[in-house]
């Protein structure tokens, strides 16, 4: 396994990382049932590996994934860093502590070495962490008592707010975790700034939770003959930018581990000609992808409240990646998530306007007839 600094914060992490947001399950009853026994052993085969940086969150694995790695990490807790997260659904610092408190609890640990503001957004931090007495205040003080270790966020919103929000952190937060994977590099500059400040970065998804991983001889030939799967390139992508510390993958079964940590464990670094052509050819799969819009916002916005150039990229997944799973499963989850509260395609009234202000005469009324026939499947 490879290591590396953790930023400023003193550490040495392993380049993988373990999310425990999809860990084993089964359906019983139509009910999705967590495999406790699987889990744990999954989460002790990873530290066998060298994997040393494991993450949870509270609503992880129906609010079951902090107990789960709570009992799998006994006997090695002190070996590991340990990631949680406090999802901050109101300004009361009082609140902050009680859902620490239970983490703590739940996890059966006596502190927490990374610990996240899940999921905010720049106004959340202004107006919601950075109040007096709220949750920035708070957990200060959790880490002058040696409970936290390290302060760090996790992120959401509109590209351009992380390196905003480092700003305004003053030299607080020590650790960001967000998205970025090669079909989704909208976060590339602020994760640059974030290294350049010192924090320590870590990138959620760089498989897609496994379904980059599906495969995909359009994802292979991004790296051809140099690598044995769709996985494979998703993860060298990442590795290869080198602001990034922690790849972090969502695993859930013991053959995804072992995969990924072996591809982890490739120290052999991408040659300049290898790297030029994944840069020429994710460009290459860019434009094409452009040709079914380029994501300039001017129809936007729709009187139905459809993210027209989001719902688009979803359909290029499938276009363009061939990975019509992975776009199917995004597509679904359109208003039911926080980053994805808008309306799908299925709710034009081919009213036209949109057509109207796009710049590429673009038939949207169609694409978006398309777009929800095939991945609403």
């Amino acid at each position: 396994m490879q290591y590396v600094d953790f930023g400023k914060t003193g550490v040495k992490v392993s380049r993988l990382g373990f999310g425990c947001m999809r860990l084993p399950s089964y359906e019983k009853d139509g009910k999705t049932i967590f495999d406790e026994e699987k889990s744990i052993a999954m989460i002790q085969r990873a530290f066998k590996l060298g994997v040393n940086y494991f993450d949870t969150a509270p609503g992880y694995c129906d609010t079951l994934s902090e107990i789960i790695l709570g009992k799998g990490l006994k006997g090695f807790r002190d070996k590991i860093y340990l990631s949680t997260k406090n999802p901050i659904e109101n300004a009361s610092g009082d609140d902050y502590d009680k859902r620490l408190e239970t983490s703590l609890k739940k996890l059966d640990t006596s502190y927490i070495d990374f610990y996240h503001f899940w999921g905010i957004s720049l106004d959340a931090f202004i107006n919601t962490i950075c109040v007096p007495e709220g949750p920035m205040d708070r957990v200060k003080k959790w880490k002058e008592q040696g409970v936290v270790r390290h302060i760090s966020f996790s992120f959401h919103d509109k590209p351009g707010n992380i390196a905003e929000i480092i700003r305004r952190g003053e030299g607080v937060l020590e650790t960001v975790l967000c998205q970025y994977n090669l079909l989704d590099r909208s976060n590339e500059q602020d994760i640059a700034f974030a290294h350049q400040q010192g924090l320590g970065i870590v990138v959620m998804g760089p498989v897609g939770g496994g379904r980059l991983g599906a495969p995909s001889q359009a994802i292979q030939n991004l790296l051809p003959g140099r690598v044995q799967s769709s996985a494979e390139v998703a993860l060298r992508f990442v590795f290869t930018n080198p602001h990034i510390h922690i790849a972090l993958s969502g695993m859930s079964s013991m053959e995804m581990l072992e995969e990924n940590v072996s591809i982890a464990n490739n120290t052999s670094p991408l040659s300049d000609a290898e790297k030029a052509h994944l840069e020429s050819a994710s460009k290459e799969n860019e434009r094409l992808a452009g040709l079914y819009c380029t994501g300039c916002k001017y129809c936007m916005p729709c009187s139905q409240n459809i993210n027209i150039p989001e719902v688009f990229t979803l359909m290029n997944y499938h276009r363009v990646y061939k990975i019509t799973k992975y776009a199917q499963e995004n597509y679904a989850q359109i208003g039911k998530v926080p980053w994805r509260q808008y309306e799908n395609a299925g709710a034009c009234i081919e009213c036209g306007a949109c057509e109207v202000k796009c710049p590429q005469k673009l038939p949207i009324r169609e694409q978006l007839k398309e777009t929800h026939k095939t991945l609403a499947g």
